[in-house]
């Protein structure tokens, strides 16, 4: 790690660190000196929320965050979900942003990796507003375990 690493948190929220979940009670800050792991609760994705192929691959890399020993297999879900949805994918701008999630993932800058992924999202809306109520999206997914 290359510096310190300042979190704020309001009373009440929640902070996972190094797959331990932590509450606070009041305003409190955090000072991080060394390598951490760590996803605050505004970045968490609710399983219920994971709707679209990108979402669940967030809800699977999510894990890798909150899961540390879960890591490999994690992993593997990531990778088999990747190659589906590039291989799917009609928009040259979402091929080449899962391209740089999962060179993220490959070298272990698995937050950033989920920081870019939300970013892809709005590219998923739109494609996904291209459907209309009666016509189902061919862009699925499984979770994976």
């Amino acid at each position: 790690m290359s510096g310190v690493i300042r979190i704020s948190l309001r009373a009440g929220e929640t902070i996972f660190i190094n797959g331990a979940l932590v509450s606070v009670d009041r305003k409190t800050s955090l000072e991080f000196r060394n390598n951490v792991t760590f996803l605050l609760e505004n970045h968490m994705l609710k399983e219920d929320d994971a709707v679209t192929p990108l979402r669940k691959m967030y809800l699977n890399l999510q894990k890798l965050l909150i899961e540390p020993q879960s890591g490999f297999t994690t992993r593997q879900n990531f990778y088999e979900m990747h190659t589906i949805l590039v291989a799917a994918s009609p928009c040259d701008e979402l091929v080449d942003g899962l391209m740089e999630v999962k060179n993220l993932i490959n070298i272990g800058r698995n937050f950033e990796a989920l920081k870019k992924l939300r970013k892809l999202f709005e590219i998923e809306d739109a494609m996904m507003m291209q459907f209309d109520d009666t016509e189902e999206p061919q862009l699925k997914v499984s979770q994976g375990g």
